[in-house]
């Protein structure tokens, strides 16, 4: 991080540790961080083989007040693995460290220092890095990003989660207008007031209250409302500025998957679901590069972008009989889905999924809701396939694996694609 910069960020977070957390809350929850889930490093960084029992080592790049840093070493709390949290800020760390000692984690090693000097710390390879909200906060992101592949260990995956630009047109037209206003502000105090009044009287057609329901970092304190408005160093990338950088500068793969909603805003037909107008059509046979960035325009809701980076496609594989189905993020179990499948009266049957906002007219299938049935975390397909080809209706002419996976295909596509519904091979 160059000269100039440094300073301002380091004094913001040491004034101002984001985000803004409570130690003692620590007695009464314990906060997810999306790509942080075991379950889905596991499905597409690991090919769903990993079970995280012995020897992982795991690397927060730019921990802040720890939420990712707790999440992950409470995940794997009865394992050897290792966690490293390095942060600019000792006032951020220190908020991290008594969250840990709240929880009883000691499998976390705390170091103050920047993901620039990683190359020179010797603190040796991991197998997963976490860098969120971080890169786009530097001078030179790419530098930041040999960095971190320079610790990487060969198979390793890193989580990223960067500012996306098209979600985001209100927040860069505000950060420009508090620019201005702030022309001679020498205090952190000082630009605080400013952007609070102006927030307090912003009109109607300034595109930052236009687009406010995207954004909440604001109402959260002063912490958020610096950290979105009046940051140093800040910049965006939409889709397909992602794929030059990381797939055709770097060579590395992407797997994008939002906060709470999955694949789900990279995918035109679930941006535009229940709707199919035609040109979906000619748009679902574009590289997939394409289709995500038309999605991204089209839906405008993507104010960050989460992926995952690995040398190469490492997804569990849909179609492998000894591969578990499992559901993620959801209370929902195999066979309530399944239930509510068999006595629906829609044709076709219509998916809807809250949190997404999703309605999809839906395939299930002949066996989908036979299938649904069985999934419990601990069957394999091949487990599940037995079950449904031993159900009454289908002894005389049983299916056979090809069948049932071609069949089940468009209910694993969607539940896969919002995140509900991953593969490994170790039981959960």
């Amino acid at each position: 991080m160059s000269d100039a910069v440094l300073p301002q960020v380091r004094e913001q977070y040491e004034a101002l540790p984001y985000p803004p957390r409570d130690p003692d809350e620590e007695r009464q929850r314990l906060l997810p961080t999306w790509l942080d889930s075991l379950p889905m490093i596991n499905h597409y960084c690991c090919a769903g083989r990993q079970d995280f029992r012995r020897g992982w080592r795991v690397l927060v790049a730019g921990g802040g007040t720890g939420d990712a840093t707790i999440y992950l070493a409470e995940q794997l709390r009865a394992t050897d693995a290792e966690i490293v949290h390095l942060d600019l800020s000792a006032a951020s760390i220190a908020i991290a460290r008594r969250r840990a000692e709240i929880r009883g984690l000691a499998n976390i090693r705390w170091l103050q220092a920047s993901l620039l000097e990683l190359p020179r710390l010797g603190l040796g390879e991991f197998d997963y890095i976490n860098c969120s909200g971080v890169l786009h906060h530097l001078p030179d992101p790419d530098a930041g990003l040999r960095a971190l592949l320079a610790v990487l260990a060969a198979g390793g995956a890193i989580g990223v989660l960067v500012y996306a630009t098209y979600g985001r047109t209100g927040v860069y037209q505000m950060q420009e207008l508090l620019r201005r206003i702030n022309v001679g502000c020498g205090s952190i105090d000082q630009r605080l007031d400013h952007a609070r009044q102006v927030l307090a009287t912003l009109p109607q057609t300034n595109w930052f209250a236009r687009g406010e329901a995207l954004i909440s970092d604001h109402r959260r304190g002063d912490a958020g409302i610096y950290d979105l408005l009046l940051h140093a160093q800040d910049r965006s990338y939409t889709v397909e500025e992602l794929y030059a950088w990381l797939h055709d500068a770097h060579g590395l793969h992407i797997e994008f998957s939002d906060v709470g909603r999955g694949r789900a805003p990279y995918l035109p037909a679930l941006v535009l679901a229940p709707r199919r107008p035609p040109f979906l059509d000619a748009v679902a046979h574009l590289p997939l590069r394409q289709q995500q960035a038309i999605a991204e325009l089209l839906g405008g809701t993507l104010v960050t972008h989460s992926f995952y980076l690995c040398h190469g496609a490492r997804v569990a594989p849909y179609g492998d009989p000894q591969y578990i189905p499992f559901f993620c993020h959801e209370p929902v179990t195999g066979p309530e889905l399944s239930a509510i499948i068999h006595r629906s009266t829609e044709v076709p049957f219509i998916m809807r999924h809250s949190h997404t906002g999703i309605s999809l007219p839906l395939d299930v299938g002949r066996f989908g809701k036979f299938i649904l049935k069985y999934i419990d975390g601990r069957r394999s397909f091949a487990e599940i396939f037995a079950l449904v080809r031993g159900e009454e209706k289908f002894r005389r002419s049983p299916p056979d694996d090809a069948t049932l996976f071609a069949d089940f295909a468009p209910l694993y596509g969607f539940l896969n694609a919002i995140e509900r519904m991953l593969l490994t091979r170790c039981p959960t």
